[in-house]
């Protein structure tokens, strides 16, 4: 093949993103040579990588990790990446999940069918390193705009994310770190319920060796932070926690 899938050399961080505030790509690729360059141009954009080499791998890590966004390849060993894919749209909790499928075929009925099949968009192998980041962006930025801007508001609370300040009632209020991170993605995921384990990964990483119990911990520290709106930090028992003005 004369053109590589990948250039190590690019940097390719987004402007915006932190390491605090990383999306999770599950990126399902069976060819190891391909993975292992994907996943260090993903993780080089800031991403994290959750990786799956077949189907059934990627479906048991849909269901555990709740990824951002999807590179699904069109070839798998046990089962077509379309298959994949329209089992995927059939769940209610996947329906509106991006994924961008990962193709060698370049005909225009083959991506045709992959976009009626319910993909967001496509990347033709070859691909540049920019293309695919640039498209993983786009795709994020379209799905969850509101992770992308810099002041969040929900009921009385606002986020001020550049300049790292949390306001109750116009007041300001002083917040740690970790709360300050675990209460953005809140805000900018709520009145959607997330149990321990999705928080620990979407907020800290999964490479974190904080153990999930502890997200207890921060949930208290939160709400005594959010002195006078705590009550929109709820609890939805035997699942998780959401953030709701309901």
């Amino acid at each position: 093949m004369s053109q590589t899938y990948l250039n190590r050399k690019n940097n390719l961080r987004p402007a915006g993103l932190t390491a605090s505030e990383k999306n999770t790509i599950l990126v399902v690729e069976d060819e190891p040579a391909i993975m292992e360059l994907i996943s260090f141009t993903v993780k080089a954009a800031g991403w994290h990588v959750e990786p799956a080499v077949n189907a059934a791998q990627a479906w048991e890590a849909l269901k555990s990790r709740s990824p951002n966004l999807i590179l699904l390849d069109w070839m798998l060993p046990d089962q077509s990446g379309l298959q994949l894919l329209a089992r995927i749209r059939s769940d209610f909790n996947f329906r509106k999940l991006p994924i961008i499928m990962l193709t060698a075929k370049s005909m225009e009925e083959d991506k045709v069918m992959g976009l009626e099949k319910g993909a967001d968009d496509y990347v033709t192998k070859p691909f540049s390193p920019k293309e695919l980041t640039a498209r993983i962006g786009a795709l994020l930025k379209r799905s969850n705009p509101e992770a992308w801007v810099d002041k969040l508001k929900v009921g009385s609370v606002m986020m001020d994310v550049e300049n790292f300040s949390v306001y109750v009632d116009e007041k300001k209020i002083e917040i740690g770190l970790a709360e300050f991170r675990l209460l953005r993605f809140l805000m900018s995921n709520a009145e959607k319920v997330f149990d321990r384990a999705q928080l620990l990964d979407r907020v800290w990483g999964m490479q974190s060796d904080i153990e999930e119990r502890t997200v207890d911990v921060y949930i208290l520290r939160l709400r005594k932070a959010l002195k006078g709106a705590e009550s929109i930090i709820k609890t939805i028992r035997g699942v998780g926690y959401m953030l709701s003005v309901k």
